[in-house]
C-alpha cells in the first residue's frame, strides 16, 4: 500500500488524529493507534506518536506503511498446558491487541490486559520524580502510558483515567488490571494488600522441580545486594505454592500460585530453591555465589502471568481470566521437549 499526504482542512480541526486516520485509511483503529505509536506519522514535518493529539487547519500528515494490517490477527498458539477456556464474563468486547497489548476486559471500573514482555507497566516514582514531565518524553513508554490511548480509541465516549493497581516486572508478561476511579484503586489495593486476589504464574527453570511450599521473609539486601531472604525471619513474609507441571530433563515447566505477592516473589523463591527462571540473570545464584548454569537460550526471565481473580469492586462477584503462555515461551518450551525426546549421544 503506498504512502500517503493528507492536509487539514478548517472542518476537520479539532478532531483527535487516530480518528481521522481511521476513516481516511479505512483501516481498524486499534492498527491506526499501532501506527502511530510506532512512528509511521509525521504530522507538520514532526514525528507524531501521540493517538489523541488534535489536529489544526492547514497541518500536513505524511503516513508511511509498508501495507495493509491484517484483516484478522493470528491468534496466539498455546502449550498444552494453556489455561482452559476463558472465564470472563459473559457480554464483553473480544480481545484488542496493539503493540502486544491484549485488551481483554473492560467495563466502568475496571481494564483487564495482557502486558507484553519488554513492556513496563507503570513509571517507577523515583523516574517520575527526577524527570517529572521530561519522563514522558524521554523515557520509553509504559503500559499505563499507552492504555489511555488504547481505551478511547475502541471507546471514545470512556470514563476515567486508568490506574495501576499492581504490576509486573518489564520482561514478564501476562495479566494485569487497572482500576478506573481512585475509589475503585483502593477497592482493589485492600483486596492485593489482603491476600484476596488470585494469581498465578507460568514458569520455566532450570533444574527439576519439585512440588513445594516456600515460605520465607524478604529483604532488600539478603548479604549479597540482591533481594531476598533473610536468615532471621525479619522483612516481609512470602508464600509460594509451586507445582510442576511436566519434567524437561534439565528443566521444568511449573505453576507458581501466589499467596502473598512481593516484588519479585516467583524470581526469588524459584532461584533460592535451586531452580531459577530460564533466561534469571539476577536471582539466579545462591548468596555470594556464581550464577546457575542456563543453557536454556532464553531470552528474558521465562515467567508469564497466567491467571488472575478477583472480586469485582462494584459487584463483589468473584471474575477471573486466564491467559496462555506468549510465543517465546512457547517457541522455547516446544525446543526444550525437543531436546528431551532426543536420544543421548
Amino acid at each position: 500500500m503506498p504512502n500517503h499526504t493528507f492536509v487539514i482542512r478548517r472542518r476537520e480541526a479539532g478532531q483527535p488524529i487516530v480518528g481521522y486516520l481511521q476513516r481516511q485509511l479505512r483501516w481498524p483503529a486499534a492498527d491506526v493507534v499501532d501506527l502511530v505509536c510506532r512512528g509511521g506519522v509525521q504530522l507538520a514535518g514532526n514525528r507524531c506518536t501521540d493517538p489523541n493529539r488534535r489536529l489544526r487547519s492547514g497541518q500536513r500528515i505524511h503516513v508511511t506503511v509498508s501495507g495493509r494490517p491484517p484483516a484478522k490477527r493470528r491468534p496466539q498458539r498455546t502449550a498444552s498446558v494453556a489455561p482452559a477456556e476463558n472465564k470472563s464474563p459473559q457480554g464483553q468486547a473480544p480481545p484488542l491487541a496493539t503493540q502486544g497489548i491484549v485488551i481483554r476486559y473492560v467495563d466502568d471500573a475496571i481494564v483487564v490486559v495482557e502486558k507484553p514482555a519488554g513492556l513496563t507497566t507503570v513509571r517507577h516514582a523515583d523516574e517520575t520524580e527526577k524527570f517529572g514531565q521530561r519522563a514522558k518524553r524521554f523515557l520509553p513508554q509504559t503500559l499505563a502510558d499507552l492504555l489511555p490511548a488504547l481505551l478511547r480509541a475502541r471507546y471514545p465516549k470512556m470514563q476515567g483515567r486508568p490506574r495501576a493497581v499492581h504490576r509486573l516486572d518489564k520482561e514478564t508478561s501476562g495479566l494485569v488490571v487497572f482500576a478506573l476511579t481512585s475509589a475503585v484503586e483502593s477497592t482493589l489495593g485492600q483486596q492485593f494488600r489482603g491476600h484476596g486476589v488470585g494469581r498465578r504464574y507460568l514458569a520455566l527453570v532450570r533444574g527439576k522441580a519439585t512440588d513445594a511450599r516456600i515460605a520465607s521473609h524478604f529483604v532488600t539486601d539478603r548479604g549479597d545486594a540482591r533481594r531476598g531472604s533473610s536468615r532471621d525471619g525479619r522483612g516481609q513474609h512470602a508464600v509460594t505454592h509451586v507445582r510442576v507441571l511436566e519434567n524437561l530433563s534439565d528443566f521444568s515447566l511449573v505453576e507458581c500460585r501466589l499467596e502473598t505477592g512481593r516484588t519479585h516473589q516467583v524470581r526469588i523463591h524459584l532461584g533460592e530453591q535451586g531452580t531459577p527462571l530460564c533466561g534469571e540473570r539476577v536471582y539466579d545464584r545462591p548468596i555470594n555465589s556464581k550464577p546457575l548454569p542456563d543453557d536454556s537460550g532464553a531470552k528474558r526471565p521465562m515467567l508469564h502471568a497466567a491467571y488472575l481473580a478477583i472480586d469485582h469492586p462494584l459487584s463483589g462477584k468473584r471474575i477471573e481470566w486466564e491467559s496462555p503462555p506468549p510465543e517465546d515461551m512457547y517457541r522455547l518450551l516446544r525446543t526444550l521437549r525437543k531436546r528431551k525426546s532426543e536420544p543421548e549421544a
